[in-house]
């Protein structure tokens, strides 16, 4: 697996259940909690199954996690970004969800350019994911929290994403 911009790596939080009889695919995944001039953080609103998520997404073949983290950021917000690297990973979550184990890391990023346009995947455009909302932390963290998702998948990204906003929260100190 491509680096983590640290010799070691946070213990994962667990999230759902394995069971022993299930095959898994397993996926790894970035999470960028992306932070603009003003110190706000970037949530993606997923319409169709109402939850919020950071800009994020899947690691193709042997990218390296800051480049998996600018792609998917520009993907999802059209922004371009930069990495702290003298953070490094700060969370990460290891997932059940029916037959897909993940692993998902969280990096922290500041905007370079915001000026571009997201280039979101069909599937994406289906969820019905809107342009990124600029919110202070705490109100990004309320928000997450306020939402009821009316799905399975929309409760696994609530969970996931409150989890590592809290921990970016905690690292940044804010």
């Amino acid at each position: 697996m491509s680096n983590f911009l640290t010799k070691n790596p946070p213990i994962p939080k667990i999230i759902g259940t394995k069971h022993a009889d299930i095959k898994y695919t397993e996926r790894h995944a970035i999470r960028v909690i992306t932070l603009n001039e003003a110190n706000q953080i970037a949530l993606i609103h997923a319409e169709k199954d109402d939850y919020y998520k950071l800009p994020g997404g899947g690691i193709e073949g042997t990218e390296e996690h800051t480049a998996a983290a600018a792609r998917e950021v520009r993907e999802e917000t059209g922004a371009t970004i930069s990495i702290r690297s003298t953070v490094g990973c700060i969370a990460v979550t290891e997932e059940y969800r029916n037959d897909l184990h993940q692993f998902s890391y969280a990096y922290i990023a500041d905007v370079l350019d915001a000026s571009g346009e997201a280039d979101l995947t069909a599937e994406e455009q289906a969820d019905g994911l809107s342009h990124p909302e600029w919110l202070s932390a705490g109100d990004a963290l309320a928000k997450m929290r306020a939402v009821q998702p009316r799905s399975e998948l929309g409760l696994f990204i609530q969970e996931r994403d409150v989890y590592l906003l809290g921990e970016a929260i905690r690292v940044l100190e804010i």
